[in-house]
């Protein structure tokens, strides 16, 4: 297993639509083993496939469920979102989001409390996902990476501001920063 890169907003990968997954190979498997990798070592709780180089429609998670207490660990590929009620008003205190791919940074991010996400696994059987809170979040969150949306598309006009400011304060784009190590260092050193 690898750690491999993570791709940072400004990148156009990250604003591109992935391809489903056809046929899981050899690739496709080592590619799974290396997101959750990267993923641990970036001390994220979910990373889509488009993060890390692949055009591929898949996704790994590690996230917290509030609801029942437990540690939600896994992958899906191909995934289709669906999702009830209306995003509602972002709260700043319990609605804070933060990405893999814009480092260091979060902002309040209005999202529908209920999720629930279907597809496959590795050996082809059926998953079905389903949450509230945090884990419903993460589900919207990575599944919207594959449709080549970034959470800080989701902001208000108020945050939305605030996140291009942040990000040009970083100086991503300036000093030509398209990628982060994870092992190298923590997301709020690049």
């Amino acid at each position: 297993m690898t750690v491999r890169e993570i791709t940072v907003v400004g990148h156009k990968a990250l604003h591109q639509r992935t391809k489903r997954v056809k046929e899981v190979t050899d690739e496709v498997r080592a590619l799974v083993a290396d997101m959750f990798e990267t993923m641990e070592a970036a001390d994220g709780v979910g990373l889509a496939a488009n993060q890390v180089g692949s055009r591929l429609r898949l996704f790994v998670y590690d996230c917290p469920d509030e609801e029942t207490g437990e540690r939600r660990v896994g992958h899906v590929i191909n995934p289709v979102l669906e999702k009830k009620g209306a995003p509602g008003v972002a709260d700043p205190e319990h609605d804070l989001e933060g990405c893999l791919s814009v480092p260091g940074e979060s902002f309040p991010t209005a999202r529908p409390d209920w999720a629930r996400v279907t597809g496959t696994d590795l050996d082809g059987n059926p998953v079905e996902l389903e949450g509230t809170g945090l884990f419903a979040r993460c589900l919207q969150h990575e599944t919207d990476h594959l449709d080549g949306v970034l959470y800080l598309d989701r902001l208000s006009a108020r945050y939305k501001r605030e996140s291009r400011e942040a990000i040009k304060d970083r100086g991503w784009e300036a000093a030509r920063i398209t990628r982060w190590d994870p092992s190298a260092g923590k997301a709020e050193d690049v």
